[in-house]
């Protein structure tokens, strides 16, 4: 009567079973024939909720107490959710209820065993929908054992309905207190504690990127990963071409993952507990690069599922839990993801911090926006007694009870925690910045401190000291169209790539390879190809910390590498991304990790032994070995072959030539599997020979910058002749109109991807009237010259302009 396998269950259920016991009913149908693993379990029904209420009297209190419940008074808030959780759990279990939760427990037993570990879970009516996912308000218990001590889960499951968090949650969505009804879940319980558990999402948290599974665990039970508890590891994988048949880990990263959460013998309240990782453990990730791969595969099927049951995208937030008896993967819940997808798709909003201050911590930055406040430092519920409007609220990490009062701060610090963390995830809901898993936050930064959260750098949060000026834009992208003329992005930071595809773009002119190797390698390339030629005992234990875990030290370069081209790739895809070898100066390469022993010294490097010089030369072709094997892992294994190829600073067309050789000869063949190779336009030798070099590149990006400086004679790093550098020069405007009729000439590409078209509106304007194929800008100003460009084409063939950009953007509210 009051008893439901998952089996009976599905989607249309929601009402007796509420949204999370209804939805491991339709996976247990629907895709766990597919090879989906879902627990075996049976749901007690809302329906038993509202019996047991009837029975026992206590709607008439229940209503006195929270008819005219005020969150905004804390103290009697607690008290009367108190009071309501205490009337339910001792209205206790009807008789026939407990025979048959004891009837269905046994059956479990009878399959896996006596006294079979379950969990025990709560699932509201109104749970897991679309625009309200109720994440985290209600109980869960772990580890049951037995029928007495199960009944007695299930009596603290029904009660939870009123937990501080759950009553405040439903005021601020709107729902009402008796509208709403509890079912409980009962599953076989996976001993993740003997192995990992975490969160995986159809979609970036960060951005609403639709393109991406992301995927977070930690050792042992999920509640440290949901709560914030740890910083865990991080995955992320390419939907397009994961179903395309491509199987590789797009970009990862190592969380710290300080304590795992294991099972401890007591009560039903004292289920688990928290132990240090041993240190071995926290320097590996806690599964697999082919589990993380079979964990977005589930994602994936999951999301197809249930968008085809819409009708419409639908982006799933999913816990998964790895069963350390077994070895297999398990998806333990999985509901609508509620806050990215739920983004106003043409409303473009960028914040941009305008002023500099030092930054007291770093963390992991949670959505892109920027606030200001005096800071609350908070260890427990009593430091937020008197919590005021507007304040900084800074903590070693946060749990749901403190949500009514996280929902009047600026801007959440934490010290621990990673993206799905539950400081991230309210953080999310409410629409303000948060900087999680900092490390000491609470030891950096005083409390009454004014500070400014920033999370609109790219992936890193920043903390700075004292309120920094920043601007916010809401661009309505709704009615822009995209001219004839290509807008495409300059790109180095792949932290970015998500955020940065979202305006509008023909993909990336200049994704600069120098960025990831100095940010996230770190470590010259030779230095990795020969490490026993280093000879500073430091940097050679900073590169060995480096490349741990990894069979050769050029391994570590490789995977880097090409995780963060490949990020920028997928970020854009299936639209190109051009990306420029390496092309550091001398000076520059000698300051990387062990770089001196490798670098000679020159006078003027900026006309030194740089660029295409250096990929045939025997003092870097192993360097440059390493640089092919990683754009060919983008393209074969990671299957991203919008990525094309551009060589940097060619003085010579038999220069040309050797460094085709060089890339052929480690497996980069120009034309195969679609391979377009460009050169840089950026020596006035490219020009007076365009007809030659077109020969041997598919196209031309105009590098102003050095052509500007080679052009009129102009070191770029001085500034006592800084006077002199003009890319509006007669003189480089006249070899910008004869490299764009170069390209023309031959039936080849033209671009440019140098700062003058993004400083100097009239140099764009000269360029589009040229007929060029591409202007590939800064972020920044990639809005203000699409709408330019787009009154230059108009003018061009006719017609009036616009003004369309006076009103395109607008600052935000």
């Amino acid at each position: 009567m009051y008893i439901k396998w998952f089996s009976e269950l599905g989607m249309d259920d929601v009402g007796l079973v509420g949204g999370k016991n209804a939805s491991l009913g339709e996976m247990t149908r629907e895709l766990a024939p597919l090879g989906l693993r879902i627990p075996k379990g049976f749901a007690i029904t809302a329906e038993a909720y509202r019996a047991m209420l009837e029975r026992a009297g206590i709607a008439d209190e229940l209503h006195e107490l929270l008819d005219d419940i005020d969150k905004n008074d804390a103290a009697d808030f607690s008290r009367r959710a108190g009071r309501a959780r205490d009337l339910v759990y001792g209205a206790g279990l009807m008789p026939e209820l407990a025979d048959e939760v004891r009837d269905a427990y046994r059956a479990l037993c009878d399959e896996y065993g006596p006294e079979t570990a379950v969990a025990v879970r709560s699932s509201a009516t109104a749970e897991d929908l679309p625009t309200a996912s109720f994440a985290g308000q209600h109980d869960t218990f772990l580890n049951v054992h037995g029928a007495e001590m199960l009944l007695d889960a299930c009596r603290r499951c029904f009660a939870s309905i009123f937990t501080d968090r759950a009553v405040s949650y439903r005021i601020d969505k709107g729902f009402d207190h008796f509208q709403v009804a509890l079912s409980v879940g009962i599953m076989k319980m996976v001993r993740a504690d003997m192995a990992a558990s975490g969160v995986s999402f159809s979609i970036d948290t960060e951005t609403g990127h639709p393109d991406v599974v992301f995927i977070t665990g930690a050792y042992g039970l999920g509640e440290n990963v949901v709560q914030g508890t740890v910083d865990p590891d991080e995955f992320y994988v390419h939907k397009p071409t994961f179903k395309a048949g491509y199987r590789a880990v797009l970009r990862r990263g190592l969380g710290d993952k300080q304590v795992k959460m294991v099972l401890a013998s007591g009560r039903t309240r004292e289920a688990a507990r928290n132990v240090p990782t041993p240190k071995a453990d926290r320097e590996r990730y806690c599964i697999t690069d082919a589990e993380a791969l079979d964990l977005a595969d589930a994602a994936i099927r999951i999301e197809d599922h249930y968008t085809k049951r819409a009708g419409h995208p639908m982006p799933m937030d999913i816990e998964w839990a790895k069963d350390g008896v077994d070895g297999h993967l398990y998806i333990v819940q999985a509901r609508p993801e509620t806050v990215a997808s739920q983004r106003r798709p043409n409303m473009l909003t960028t914040y941009t911090v305008t002023a500099t201050a030092p930054v007291l911590v770093t963390g992991r930055a949670v959505g892109g926006k920027i606030a200001s406040g005096p800071v609350r430092v908070a260890h427990d519920m009593h430091d937020l007694t008197d919590f005021k409007p507007g304040q900084v609220l800074v903590a070693d990490t946060t749990t749901p009870d403190w949500e009514p009062v996280m929902k009047r701060a600026a801007a959440i610090v934490t010290n621990r925690g990673g993206r799905t963390c539950h400081a991230a995830i309210v953080a999310r809901e409410l629409g303000i910045p948060a900087v999680v898993g900092t490390g000491d936050a609470t030891g950096h930064i005083r409390p009454q401190q004014t500070v400014t959260v920033s999370c609109a750098e790219g992936d890193t949060g920043k903390v700075y000291d004292g309120k920094v000026a920043f601007e916010s834009k809401e661009v309505d992208l709704s009615g822009l169209s995209q001219p004839k003329t290509k807008i495409m992005l300059n790109l180095g930071n792949p932290d970015m790539a998500f955020s940065t595809s979202l305006l509008p773009n023909d993909g990336v002119g200049l994704a600069r390879m120098e960025f990831i190797i100095s940010e996230s390698i770190k470590a010259h390339p030779m230095a990795l190809v020969h490490p026993e030629r280093i000879q500073d005992a430091g940097e050679r234990a900073e590169i060995e910390r480096l490349t741990q875990g990894f069979a050769e030290p050029t391994d570590y370069f490789v995977r880097t590498l090409s995780e963060g081209i490949g990020t920028i790739a997928a970020a854009f895809y299936p639209k190109p991304v051009i990306v420029r070898m390496s092309d550091f100066k001398t000076n520059e390469y000698a300051q990387l990790l062990g770089g001196r022993g490798f670098e000679p010294e020159e006078a003027n490097p900026m006309l030194g032994f740089r660029g295409a010089a250096r990929y045939a030369h025997p003092a870097y072709a192993e360097g440059f070995a390493l640089e092919c094997r990683a754009l060919r892992r983008v393209r074969e294994e990671m299957g991203l072959t919008n990525v094309r190829v551009m060589i940097p600073f060619c003085r010579r067309v038999e220069e040309g030539r050797k460094v085709l050789d060089a890339m052929a000869e480690n497996g980069l063949r120009r034309g195969e599997n679609g391979l377009e190779v460009y050169v840089m336009c950026e020596i006035p030798n490219n020009i007076i020979q365009a007809d030659a070099f077109a020969e041997l590149f598919d196209g031309f990006s105009i590098g102003s910058n050095d052509l500007t400086q080679l052009t009129l004679g102009v070191d770029r790093d001085s500034e006592i002749v800084a006077f002199d550098f003009d890319e509006r020069d007669p003189g480089m405007m006249a070899f910008l109109r004869m490299a764009v009729e170069g390209a023309k000439r031959n039936g080849r590409h033209s671009g440019i991807c140098g700062q003058a078209p993004s400083d100097y509106p009239e140099v764009a304007r000269f360029l589009v009237a040229q007929g060029i194929d591409s202007l590939s800008l800064n972020p920044d100003r990639v809005l203000a010259t699409t709408l330019e460009v787009l009154n230059i084409e108009r003018e061009l063939s006719g017609g009036a302009s616009t003004g369309q950009g006076e009103a395109a953007a607008r600052p935000a509210k």
